[in-house]
């Protein structure tokens, strides 16, 4: 009896299917354990869980502290995993990071702006009372974008929409540096807040990332199909038939409003959503339907054991969080480099 013929491919594509199930499992599993030990990480250690029943301090300290701050770096880290996957299929390019547009100098100068101001004018005070200093980021990410748009001329044109993220980037902190030269009483928040820290997230802000990372990953999902043709090629997206440009803005719009959420509440935080997507990848192989939700997930996982090292390692002192994902995602992309190198045939060189 003649057995029924198997396409080469369905087989790879079905394994694949599998590994990033397991993948998925595998990622909740170690977000859920690490909201536990979250719990019990702080100066007073697993004491105030052990009594959070019984005294009102320990209940507020975990329910009010250390969970929502565990909450909002796992939600952080997913906006920057998923911003990461964005940029890097948007610009085909796997050194694409979500700063690349300029979000991260404009939030930074507005934070600057704002600390400048809050102590000079009584009328601009209210305003900067009603927005806070995560507002403020936010306005300031977006605008950054909008004015890189600006100066590309629009979403076509990867090279002018880089090379015009990069001018603004560098001239934003250029302003924003003059700021902090003229005003240095403001000098050692700002540092603090360009290092990156969780330890300002309260519920509310988790509220807010949480709702912007869903409505990311519904858009990111339906526009994967853009991200899977501009991998092949921006002939082979306009070939599908798509509103390429309106598609593109679109995820231009999906990258920016994760980045400036992330940003926002957590200051700059260096390598997360470059690494991310770059684990995945080397994990499995899969269209971008599953690896935005799984570049997602590895960004909170990273950030939130990051941020678990940044509370441990000198307690009950705390090391900032930008400084210790810049530390360990550098040296992941460092032996990438390596490994990759070490695996080039003998005697050929970079190009």
């Amino acid at each position: 009896m003649p057995r029924p013929a198997v396409d080469a491919d369905a087989a790879p594509d079905n394994q694949q299917l599998r590994r990033s199930r397991w993948l998925v499992l595998a990622l909740l599993v170690l977000a859920l354990l690490l909201c536990g030990i979250g719990l019990g990480v702080g100066s007073q250690g697993l004491e105030s869980v052990r009594t959070m029943l019984q005294d009102a301090v320990a209940r507020q300290i975990v329910w009010d502290i250390r969970l929502p701050r565990t909450l909002g770096a796992l939600l952080a880290g997913a906006l920057l995993g998923l911003a990461g996957c964005v940029a890097q299929g948007l610009f085909r390019n796997p050194l694409a990071d979500p700063y690349l547009l300029g979000s991260a100098s404009g939030a930074s100068l507005g934070v600057a702006l704002a600390m400048m101001l809050s102590g000079s004018s009584s009328l601009v005070l209210p305003w900067l009372v009603h927005l806070g200093m995560t507002g403020v980021a936010f306005i300031g990410s977006v605008l950054a974008v909008l004015l890189t748009l600006t100066l590309a001329r629009g979403v076509q044109g990867g090279l002018r929409l880089l090379l015009a993220g990069v001018i603004v980037g560098v001239v934003l902190g250029a302003c924003k540096d003059v700021i902090l030269l003229t005003h240095q009483d403001i000098l050692q928040a700002m540092q603090s807040y360009e290092l990156g820290s969780t330890g300002f997230i309260g519920w509310t802000a988790c509220v807010i990332m949480a709702l912007v990372l869903l409505l990311c990953l519904l858009a990111a999902w339906s526009l994967s199909r853009v991200l899977d043709g501009l991998a092949l090629g921006e002939a082979t997206a306009r070939s599908l038939g798509l509103p390429l440009p309106a598609m593109q803005a679109a995820l231009i719009g999906v990258l920016s409003l994760a980045t400036a959420a992330a940003v926002a509440q957590t200051g700059l935080l260096a390598f997360v959503g470059l690494a991310a997507p770059h684990l995945v990848r080397s994990i499995v192989r899969v269209r971008h339907n599953r690896l935005v939700l799984l570049s997602a997930l590895m960004g909170g996982v990273l950030l939130c054991a990051a941020d678990l090292l940044a509370r441990g390692l000198v307690a009950p002192q705390e090391l900032p969080v930008g400084v210790l994902t810049a530390l360990l995602g550098g040296g992941y992309l460092l032996w990438l480099m390596h490994r990759q190198r070490s695996r080039s045939p003998l005697g050929q060189g970079e190009g």
